[in-house]
């Protein structure tokens, strides 16, 4: 009697073993399973964003930081909350913000453009800062070292010197009755006063001269650029936050009085500037994104991490605006850009 009741155990967990090895033969969690395990353990994170004021550019910065994320399986509504501020353009405000943001909880803080990027590495010193849309970290004092910032920032900058040689190059090539540049420019951003003296060193290679007109904040944009007209051939701005602000006003003075006018960025491109030479401001957040995904999933720290800058930079052209500012875009303007699907805008 005891031998076959322990036969009948014997044969049950046989029969057990037996049909959970006809389930799965490697003995692993199936796919349903192993997704449900980690949607149990996964991590959530709580990133700050401060952008100093809303325009394409540093918009698409965003966007493409967050893009990078959700990638890497970090996406809002899932397992990350996004605190964004945008300052509006105000320095108080952009202060009162990078105040907030230190006293509060954030696996990472992320700083768009070099007015926030400054106010948060003054204020946020325990916690992962990267930064981006900035022009110059060295000057701007963002970090002190490119290769090695040390402490807890990094980040990417969204200039390289040599997209605003190549664009004076270019004018000074294509357009031989330009003798004056002009330029509307906020001299109390940093990052503007850097691309404006680098564009300057340029053009004087060529004989040609930098004539500036000054703002103080967006509303007088309009006003500066129209203070050009007959001072300059044509008009240059640089990744300027308080200009690109108002860049319609630009477009719309170039367009009327048929004035050349370049820009420091792509999207200000698209919106009716002539030309650049620049990249895709998209794919500048998504690289910074990646520097917040190894931060947060591979622990490393920011001051680690190398400082880097944009590499490829294509000569980008807007024939619409082209038209529109009396330009006639000649095959060996357009044979300069490299790649003429995506660079040559209709």
């Amino acid at each position: 009697m005891f031998m076959k009741k322990w036969l009948a155990v014997v044969m049950s967990a046989l029969l057990v073993t037996a049909l959970a090895g006809c389930g799965n033969p490697d003995g692993k969690k199936s796919e349903e399973s192993q997704g449900a395990g980690n949607q149990t353990d996964k991590k959530t994170y709580k990133i700050a964003i401060s952008q100093i004021v809303e325009h394409p550019s540093l918009d698409a910065t965003r966007e493409g930081f967050l893009a990078a994320l959700k990638d890497a399986g970090i996406s809002e509504g899932d397992n990350l909350k996004v605190d964004y501020k945008n300052a509006q353009g105000d320095p108080t405000n952009n202060l009162s913000i990078a105040q907030t943001i230190a006293a509060d909880k954030n696996d990472l803080v992320l700083a768009i453009a070099t007015p926030s990027a400054q106010a948060i590495v003054q204020q946020v010193k325990d916690k992962p800062v990267l930064f981006a849309a900035v022009t110059d970290p060295l000057d701007a004092k963002v970090v002190s070292n490119l290769d090695k910032p040390g402490g807890n920032v990094s980040g990417v900058s969204d200039t390289n010197p040599a997209a605003v040689q190549k664009l004076m190059d270019f004018i000074a090539k294509n357009f031989p009755n330009v003798k004056n540049v002009g330029i509307v420019i906020n001299e109390g951003e940093p990052n503007a006063v850097v691309m404006a003296k680098n564009a300057e060193e340029a053009l004087s290679k060529h004989n040609i001269k930098l004539v500036k007109a000054a703002v103080t904040n967006t509303s007088e944009v309009k006003q500066a650029a129209e203070s050009l007209v007959g001072r300059a051939d044509a008009i240059f701005i640089t990744l300027d936050n308080m200009v690109v602000s108002g860049v319609d006003t630009i477009i719309q003075v170039a367009n009327k009085n048929h004035i050349p006018f370049f820009s420091s960025d792509r999207d200000t491109v698209e919106k009716g500037a002539f030309a650049t030479v620049g990249f895709k401001y998209f794919d500048h957040g998504y690289q910074v994104g990646q520097m917040a995904v190894d931060i947060l999933k591979n622990g490393k720290n920011p001051g680690d991490m190398k400082v880097t800058m944009q590499e490829k930079l294509d000569l980008i052209l807007n024939l619409k605006a082209a038209e529109a500012q009396g330009i006639k875009v000649t095959d060996e303007m357009k044979n300069e850009v490299q790649d003429k699907e995506q660079n040559i805008i209709q």
